[in-house]
């Protein structure tokens, strides 16, 4: 189903962002030329997140009020401005200042979608802290017979 909801272009969204990236958002921002190091930043938690540059997100271009990756921008930018609530469930972000617009059934439609997307999020992150403990433990013993000779 196709979202009904307009954007007004005021870049609410896009100031102080910390939009979640998944695997698939990294790689297919990567395929048009933007290294990850430059647009995201990974959090303690180890998922990553859009970075800002000053108070807007890194693709956005606040002069023309546009997304400079819009066709490619990651899922959750598609989402927007619906949300994943505290609650387990999909919301409308009151930020947004058209969320007013947004239709209970259009609410609905994408809550599943929306739901996968944190579950994939959460998955990928909990790979990533595996793989980097993983990684840390085998540097260990290396670190150990070096100091012993």
């Amino acid at each position: 189903m196709k979202l009904m909801f307009t954007c007004s272009r005021c870049g609410k969204c896009c100031e102080m962002t910390e939009m979640e990236l998944s695997e698939e958002d990294v790689e297919r921002l990567e395929r048009i030329s933007y290294p990850r190091e430059e647009f995201s930043i990974v959090g303690e938690d180890g998922i990553p997140r859009l970075r800002n540059i000053g108070k807007w997100c890194y693709f956005y271009d606040s002069a023309k009020r546009l997304c400079r990756v819009y066709a490619n921008r990651p899922l959750g930018c598609r989402f927007y401005p619906i949300v994943y609530s505290i609650n387990g469930r999909a919301t409308v972000d009151p930020l947004c200042p058209i969320a007013w617009t947004m239709c209970q059934d259009e609410l609905r439609a994408k809550e599943n979608e929306l739901i996968k997307l944190v579950k994939t999020l959460e998955n990928e992150a909990v790979a990533r802290r595996v793989a980097r403990e993983t990684k840390e433990r085998e540097l260990i013993p290396f670190s150990r017979a070096k100091l012993r000779k």
